[in-house]
């Protein structure tokens, strides 16, 4: 689930990514890059972006910001307890199943539950509600722990467990289709709703860039 970075997540950075022919290996590996953390508006915050609650936009605002170092952009979340959200992507979930993404925790105040999490929203219900899978960093709760979601909230799954490593890029790998029929026991769309950010109040962590992958 977890891997450190290297050739394969330079060049599939640039939309592609070719494996040395193996039998444990496909021959190639389609990327497409959902958001890299490239643009950003005059105070800071992601273009194309949106806040999950439109009445605390002021600190969402503060709270989530592109920020660079040694070349490379991320998106450095400080306190938000809030969620921010991208809509609208051309992104096939069957065509490219597995979602990857990086996240570097700097500081989780005692008593954060979850320190932070991505949704990925596949479809949505009969009301045009977003149906998501939780993907969380848990303080507390060990890796694989699954938490049924309710009518209001989505399904929960650690990917991330307890306060370290701290200062280091971590890379998650989901099959999110797998997940979501699994989880919701139906196909998603042929068009995923988007996906979310989310830190707890007090947590500082960085997200990298965030792809998806036609492989397995």
């Amino acid at each position: 689930m977890k891997m450190m970075l290297g050739v394969v997540w330079l060049m599939s950075l640039m939309g592609w990514c070719i494996l040395p022919e193996s039998p444990s290996y496909a021959a190639e590996i389609r990327v497409m890059v959902l958001e890299d953390f490239q643009s950003a508006d005059q105070d800071g915050f992601p273009i194309d972006w949106q806040h999950e609650n439109q009445r605390s936009q002021a600190k969402g605002r503060d709270a989530y910001k592109i920020q660079s170092s040694d070349g490379q952009k991320f998106l450095a979340v400080k306190d938000a307890g809030q969620r921010v959200k991208k809509r609208k992507i051309e992104w096939d979930p069957k065509a490219y199943p597995v979602l990857t993404w990086r996240w570097r925790l700097h500081k989780a105040p005692s008593g954060s539950e979850p320190i932070a999490a991505l949704y990925a929203s596949l479809d949505t219900d009969l009301l045009f509600i977003p149906v998501f899978t939780k993907y969380i960093w848990s303080a507390g709760k060990p890796e694989g722990t699954f938490i049924e979601g309710g009518m209001f909230s989505g399904s929960e799954l650690v990917v991330q467990s307890g306060l370290a490593p701290v200062g280091e890029w971590i890379e998650e790998r989901i099959n999110v289709y797998e997940d979501f029929k699994r989880i919701h026991k139906h196909e998603p769309a042929e068009k995923a709703w988007g996906i979310s950010l989310f830190a707890a109040p007090g947590v500082e962590i960085d997200f990298g860039a965030i792809t998806v992958s036609s492989g397995k």
